[in-house]
């Protein structure tokens, strides 16, 4: 039996398709599916967003931060995900699983982050859309960009050195093929309750303060909506903020759904754990630019000249 005066455990186990671990390497094509489809989707947004001066507008720098957020998101879990699964190889050394889990949930707090001045934006336009350009200036939006990202990073910071304290003696099983702050966690033989209090406190000032703020902001939005005495202007204020709340739904569904599960769903099989965590970390990343690119007419139109242009030749 380890003492607990030492760290027995310098690596973690990562886990595939719990109970089936024969039907790990066909997750492989459908996992290199979908990041090919998040790089080549999120690529072609921030693409066409930088090419087209048209598109040069507070509510597509904002995409296009939401892109970078979700393209960093896939890239921080994406590594162990193909090895376990193609390779097979699940052992990952506490430093590398540290590093990754800040990555994952620094990223996960920038897209939310990002998803609040998306709100913010589309408010602006609708109840002040004669000084939507001057309140929304680039230098504003380059600080609201810088603000979003530091406050992710300082929420997340202490988690590596909190994680870094504890003792591994027992089982170094992860639950996914990726590390999570909370699955590391339970791991440890040493008392965590710090992590945990901590863990909470960030989640609570973050992703929740950030839902509250998400709801109030659509309610205030939808109240100005209503206020517009023209029904045609009525429904164009509703279709730009039908994309918004498309990413907001995408990003909020999963990430409760796979908290549920995890606190309410004990006897449910660790293979529908694993299913709500991939969903949470996959879904939105492939799912946000198709949904910009069918709802925003500027986008689609200018991707599908870029694809008419590819098939006509230079």
């Amino acid at each position: 039996m380890p003492s607990l005066n030492q760290t027995s455990n310098n690596h973690f186990t990562l886990t595939g398709i719990p109970g089936m671990p024969e039907k790990d390497f066909w997750m492989a094509l459908p996992l290199c599916l979908l990041y090919s489809t998040t790089f080549l989707g999120n690529i072609t947004i921030l693409y066409v967003i930088k090419a087209g001066q048209s598109l040069h507008e507070p509510m597509y720098y904002f995409l296009a931060m939401l892109a970078v957020a979700d393209l960093s998101l896939s890239l921080s879990s994406m590594p162990t995900m193909i090895s376990v699964h193609w390779f097979n190889w699940r052992s990952v050394p506490l430093d590398v699983c540290i590093t990754q889990m800040f990555f994952i949930h620094t990223f996960g707090g920038v897209e939310s982050g990002v998803l609040v001045a998306m709100a913010f934006d589309r408010f602006v336009a609708i109840r002040f859309p004669l000084r939507y350009a001057t309140i929304l200036s680039h230098g504003v939006i380059c600080k609201i960009g810088v603000a979003v990202l530091l406050r992710s990073v300082a929420a997340v910071l202490p988690v590596p050195f909190l994680i870094k304290r504890l003792l591994f003696c027992h089982s170094s099983v992860l639950s996914y093929a990726y590390c999570l702050h909370q699955d590391v966690m339970r791991l440890a033989c040493a008392d965590a309750h710090v992590n945990s209090i901590y863990g909470l406190l960030a989640v609570i000032f973050s992703i929740v303060l950030d839902a509250l703020v998400l709801l109030v902001s659509y309610i205030l939005i939808f109240q100005v909506v209503l206020s517009i005495a023209s029904q045609a202007e009525r429904l164009k204020a509703v279709s730009t903020c039908f994309s918004p709340i498309c990413a907001v739904l995408l990003f909020y569904a999963p990430l409760m759904g796979m908290t549920l599960s995890h606190h309410f769903g004990k006897h449910l099989s660790p293979a529908v754990h694993m299913l709500m965590a991939n969903i949470y970390l996959l879904l939105p990343p492939v799912l946000n630019p198709v949904v910009y690119s069918v709802r925003t007419k500027q986008i689609r139109l200018r991707i599908s000249r870029i694809i008419c242009r590819g098939r006509i030749g230079p």
